[in-house]
């Protein structure tokens, strides 16, 4: 059991799992020593500051949320990944760390055997998702061994489909990188990309914005991001009140302390940034092994937060429309269901972030605003669908938050409910053959979608 949960922490681990796989390509490439530790050690600490300024981003996001349920006078369920998987480890603990492991072995022997040469390296996801699929494979009876191989096979698969399902979109938005998405709001990023395509022609980018010289501070991301950010806590603190604020604010002034809340999240944003570039720095040569000696044209696919760089002012913009979809959704879902899914500002954060980033690559401005609204939609439509397939979890305040795990989980847990165990049986057929298919239909060891984009 020890060993059992050692692995579960090791590949639940992101920065731990980029370093491993830095050492290995590196040693594919039978660099010298020291290569090899610097190599290792800087997607190690790149991704440790990504977590760190992650971590920045979530607690200052935390009285922003409070002030706003405080404010507009909102209850209801809040999707949050983090804390609908704490609710579910009291029972689901050790199903979970089983589809984990397992579903890291499908995925590595589906990028070694298959077209799908993706490797999905952002290992809390993973385990989120084997969260997900532990609840709603138990809610339809599966148990045992039964329910570690078929939630492992379903998320090695879904490690291995997703990032390809938009290939073409991450090449767009990388200037052609050998990058992927290694996310599970993927789903919601490729829809922006698909929706700016269609609402975007002729729309200059976000980062062509023309600002004039008395204003060309806003160029620098990190002080628009702080000047956006303190706007939106200042709002929301004057809706909630200085009573309220000042018992989130320790005895600090209120609107002092929403101000310093508000540039406290552009810092974690910044560090976010630094973070990303070092990873990059050195995981993307390593990973030259990986493609060349280990597993021929494997493909990373890495954390949303690793394209924030390619696309920094898409970056708010995002957000913003991803929120504003988000209380549109709320209203229109309190109204028709019964239930507000309200707002999750992480989730709308990093994802809607993401989907900014992605409309704005195919459709600028205009995409970028339209597809995060979108996403933002999703982000409340799905989670409220998700509810009832969760079983016991389906009545605690808050579920998953992700576009994927909202689709993922509606799919498998209707046509469980419908057909029963067969139903799930044709879930992994389909999904076999989908990955199959592609090595039939055409000789190319290349990564199935990983085709260069020309401008």
């Amino acid at each position: 059991m020890q060993i059992l949960y050692f692995f579960k922490d090791l590949i639940s681990e992101p920065a731990i799992l980029m370093g491993l796989i830095a050492m290995i390509g590196l040693l594919a490439l039978k660099s010298p020593g020291h290569k090899v530790f610097t190599g290792t050690m800087g997607p190690i600490l790149g991704y440790l500051m990504l977590t760190a300024g992650s971590n920045v981003i979530v607690m200052s996001l935390d009285p922003l949320s409070q002030m706003i349920e405080k404010g507009f006078h909102i209850k209801g369920v809040v999707p949050n990944n983090e804390a609908i998987t704490s609710v579910a480890q009291e029972v689901l603990g050790v199903e979970t760390m089983s589809i984990l492991i397992v579903g890291l072995v499908f995925n590595v022997l589906i990028a070694r055997f298959t077209r799908f040469k993706y490797i999905f390296l952002t290992g809390h996801h993973s385990f989120f998702m084997a969260c997900l699929l532990s609840a709603v494979l138990g809610a339809l009876d599966f148990k045992g061994i039964s329910l570690v191989l078929i939630g492992g096979f379903i998320l090695g698969a879904w490690s291995s489909i997703s990032p390809a399902i938009g290939q073409r979109y991450t090449k767009r938005v990388t200037d052609n990188e050998d990058l992927a998405v290694g996310h599970f709001g993927s789903l919601g990023y490729y829809l922006a990309a698909y929706v700016g395509s269609k609402v975007g022609k002729n729309s200059p980018s976000t980062e062509d914005i023309q600002v004039s010289e008395k204003w060309s501070f806003l160029r620098n991301t990190t002080i628009s991001t702080a000047l956006t950010m303190m706007i939106i806590y200042l709002i929301a603190a004057i809706a909630a009140g200085s009573e309220y604020v000042a018992t989130l604010s320790d005895g600090k002034s209120p609107y002092l302390y929403a101000i310093i809340t508000g540039l406290q999240f552009a810092v974690g944003v910044a560090i976010v940034y630094a973070g990303v570039r070092m990873i990059l720095a050195d995981l993307i040569p390593a990973f030259q092994g990986i493609a060349t000696k280990v597993i021929p044209n494997a493909v990373p696919a890495v954390d949303c937060a690793v394209f924030f760089t390619f696309a920094q002012t898409a970056v708010i913009i995002g957000f913003i429309s991803s929120f504003a979809g988000g209380i549109v959704g709320m209203f229109i879902v309190g109204i028709t269901a019964g239930v507000f899914i309200i707002p999750g500002l992480v989730p709308h954060f990093f994802t809607g972030a993401t989907a900014g980033i992605f409309g704005n690559a195919t459709g600028g401005r205009r995409g970028s605003i339209i597809g995060a609204f979108v996403n933002g939609l999703l982000l409340t439509f799905l989670p409220a669908m998700l509810l009832p397939v969760l079983g016991d979890l389906g009545f605690k305040n808050t579920t998953f938050g992700d576009i994927d795990f909202g689709v993922l989980g509606v799919i498998i847990g209707n046509i469980g409910a419908w057909m029963g165990h067969i139903g799930i049986y044709i879930i992994l057929g389909l999904l076999l053959t989908i990955l199959i298919i592609p090595s039939i239909i055409s000789n190319s060891k290349e990564a199935i979608n990983n085709i260069d984009i020309e401008e």
